[in-house]
C-alpha cells in the first residue's frame, strides 16, 4: 500500500517537474524593477535656479538604468517630478497627455520648452 502511494506521488512530482520546465522555456524570464529608486530623482521646477534640465533628465536615465525601468516607466516617473511652472507647462501640453506620448516625446517637448537660451559666452562670463 505504502509502494503504490509512493509511486503514485512520483508520477505527480515528474509531471509537476515537466510543467514547470515548459512554463521556464516557453515565458520570458522574470525582470524585476527597482522602482525604490524614483526617490533619487529629484523634484524639477523648470526655473533659473532649479538644476539644468539634462541634469534632470540624465538623473532619471540613469535611475532607470540601475533600477531596470522601461522607457514607459522613465515617462511616468518624469511626469510626477515636475513642480512650478514646470508641471503648469506638462498640464498644458497636449502633445504628453496622448495616449502615444513616450519618454523621447516628454525630453524633446521639455528641451524644446525650457531650453537655454543663453550663448557659452554668456556662461564663461
Amino acid at each position: 500500500m505504502a509502494e503504490a502511494r509512493l509511486k503514485s506521488e512520483l508520477v505527480e512530482a515528474k509531471t509537476e517537474i515537466l510543467r514547470l520546465r515548459e512554463r521556464l522555456s516557453v515565458g520570458t524570464p522574470t525582470v524585476y524593477k527597482d522602482l525604490s529608486l524614483i526617490s533619487l530623482v529629484p523634484k524639477w521646477s523648470g526655473s533659473e535656479a532649479a538644476v539644468p534640465l539634462e541634469e534632470f533628465i540624465g538623473s532619471i536615465e540613469a535611475a532607470s538604468r540601475m533600477g531596470r525601468w522601461q522607457d514607459r516607466d522613465n515617462f511616468e516617473i518624469a511626469v510626477l517630478k515636475p513642480k512650478d511652472s514646470a508641471k503648469m507647462f506638462y498640464q498644458g501640453c497636449a502633445e504628453l497627455h496622448a495616449q502615444d506620448a513616450s519618454w523621447e516625446t516628454f525630453k524633446r517637448v521639455f528641451i524644446q520648452r525650457f531650453r537655454d537660451v543663453h550663448n557659452n559666452q554668456y556662461h564663461y562670463m
